[in-house]
């Protein structure tokens, strides 16, 4: 990508000029930004993130960040020297490692993001799901068959929950007025235990229950791909279903792709699945043409 010294003032204003039908489209509206733990990278991929997110704020869209923070979880455990256990792919997350989540979570990844936004300008808020009873989680559960006795058998993966209410009445009163909230995906249950959310399923409660004009999934693969490794621009619900029934969406994808379905379902217009990695994605998938990643609509 040529370097912005390189490019002329009238190419610099036509780029911008360019962007305008996409900024309209988006006025007012509140864009939902999944920000993956392997798509955070650096301090500066972080801040340029950080500055688009912040532009974003400054032409009139609402964001709304939920970031991971998996990569830097496992980092934090292993220097303290605690061993993770997992089942049917996922982290059994223990009384031990819920403190260590939590405080990876709600605190360093969490604040060094809000630093970030408001070095850039922005004057983002770090909350969790925890913060105004935002969301109520209750148990996940999984199932795995046996591979001795080939039995199906219940899996307790420990403080580990999946969304189940989501209260606005403290994102609403952020949203719209200059402030960008910026949320880690812990929860409590009813009776006050704190739960870890996958932040793929925890952003698209929040999109859903927000109505989102987009919901941006933010990972570090270019986005879904056809048999032969091609990205598919666009998806349709009902294709979406076909490729996961047929093999072609597998592994990590399904429950990516089971989110955007689902937040499509609560009334969010589309969903982009995106390589976090690609410089300024978030601003080549909302202001351009052309896109980036693979959006899913009904």
């Amino acid at each position: 990508m040529a370097d912005a010294t390189t490019i002329s003032p009238l190419d610099q204003a036509r780029i911008l000029s360019e962007a305008l039908p996409h900024m309209q489209e988006y006025d007012d509206e509140t864009i939902v930004i999944k920000y993956g733990g392997h798509a955070m990278g650096d301090e500066d991929t972080a801040k340029a993130f950080a500055r688009d997110i912040v532009l974003l704020e400054q032409t009139a869209i609402n964001p709304v960040v939920v970031h991971g923070g998996g990569p830097q979880i496992a980092t934090m455990l292993k220097r303290l020297g605690i061993v993770s256990e997992f089942a049917a792919g996922l982290r059994i997350t223990d009384a031990a490692t819920i403190e260590i989540v939590e405080m990876v979570l709600a605190g360093s990844i969490n604040k060094q993001l809000v630093g970030y936004i408001n070095e850039a300008g922005g004057k983002a808020v770090g909350l969790c799901g925890k913060d105004g009873n935002m969301v109520r989680a209750v148990k996940a559960t999984r199932t795995m068959v046996d591979p001795d006795s080939h039995i199906e058998k219940v899996v307790d993966l420990g403080f580990v929950g999946e969304p189940d209410k989501v209260d606005l009445t403290l994102l609403n009163q952020l949203i719209g007025y200059e402030l960008i909230p910026i949320l880690a995906p812990l929860a409590t249950s009813k009776d006050g235990q704190t739960f870890n959310v996958n932040a793929d399923t925890f952003a698209g409660a929040v999109a859903g229950a927000l109505k989102a004009k987009r919901l941006l999934l933010l990972t570090d693969v270019p986005g879904v791909l056809d048999k032969s490794k091609k990205l598919i621009p666009e998806l349709s619900v009902k294709d979406a279903r076909k490729l996961i029934a047929d093999g072609t969406i597998s592994g990590g994808m399904i429950p990516k792709v089971e989110t955007c379905i689902y937040a499509l379902e609560q009334g969010v217009q589309g969903v982009v699945i995106l390589d976090g990695k690609v410089q300024h994605a978030v601003l080549l998938e909302l202001f351009t043409n052309q896109g980036t990643g693979t959006l899913i609509h009904k």
